[in-house]
């Protein structure tokens, strides 16, 4: 049985290309009402526009940028889940030069961007009794010297997950976290590991499987469910 997406009203952060263009596709293929698609540029959603018509709603919002943040959540009050899928990846080991440089602009996007995006959204999903889905990475329980810094950001948005979990149900909104592996995107060309990715609808497929079952976390792809396999004993008795 799949979750029943039918009269349910989406947002996706990084919604024009990658892993969030992925779920946009997929859940309205599925029957989704409509769907925000969040954008730093409007223009860049216009290939979802075109196909879809006026089921895909783009709206500018940017993870550096608050007030845009802000803005998004005034104009989409009717949502009921809400997926921060945008992230940034720089390749960089904790011995180079600009670790630190790198450390701060991955962490603002991929960290701050988290908070930022639920403490706005928060509000609009209490009055639906939504589900907010964060979009981490399996490299944040295991990863090489070249992705570490860009793992730990994603280490670091895992722990608020694990608080916003908790203090999101107290308002009856739900919390998932998403952990995929490598898959087929410009990310994953960038980090030149796409001979081993595997397609994005992965990833929409598996928060769909996720939202009709009760788990918190999810790894997504066989990248992703081998560390996961290694995790879940650990995960059931601490984190789930």
């Amino acid at each position: 049985m799949s979750y029943d997406l039918t009269d349910k009203t989406i947002l996706v952060t990084g919604a024009n290309r990658g892993i969030g263009k992925a779920i946009v596709e997929t859940f309205l293929e599925r029957g989704a009402r409509k769907v925000y698609a969040g954008v730093r540029k409007l223009d860049s959603a216009l290939a979802l526009f075109e196909r879809h018509g006026d089921r895909v709603q783009a709206v500018h919002l940017d993870l550096l940028d608050l007030a845009s943040i802000g803005a998004a959540a005034i104009a989409t009050k009717d949502v009921d889940i809400v997926i921060n899928n945008a992230a940034i990846l720089e390749n960089c080991s904790p011995l180079d030069e600009h670790a630190v440089d790198l450390w701060r602009e991955q962490s603002q996007v991929n960290v701050e961007g988290l908070l930022h995006m639920a403490r706005a959204f928060a509000p609009n999903l209490q009055s639906k009794r939504g589900t907010f889905i964060q979009i981490n990475s399996s490299a944040a329980m295991r990863c090489s010297a070249r992705f570490s810094i860009y793992a730990a950001t994603k280490a670091a948005a895992y722990l608020i997950c694990q608080g916003l979990k908790e203090e999101l149900a107290h308002a009856g909104i739900r919390m998932l976290s998403i952990h995929p592996g490598p898959m087929r995107t410009d990310m994953a060309v960038k980090a030149k590991i796409d001979d081993m990715a595997e397609p994005p609808e992965t990833v929409a497929e598996d928060i769909l499987q996720a939202l009709e079952g009760e788990q918190f976390l999810v790894f997504s792809g066989s990248v992703a469910r081998a560390v996961g396999e290694a995790y879940a004993e650990f995960a059931k008795a601490y984190i789930e």
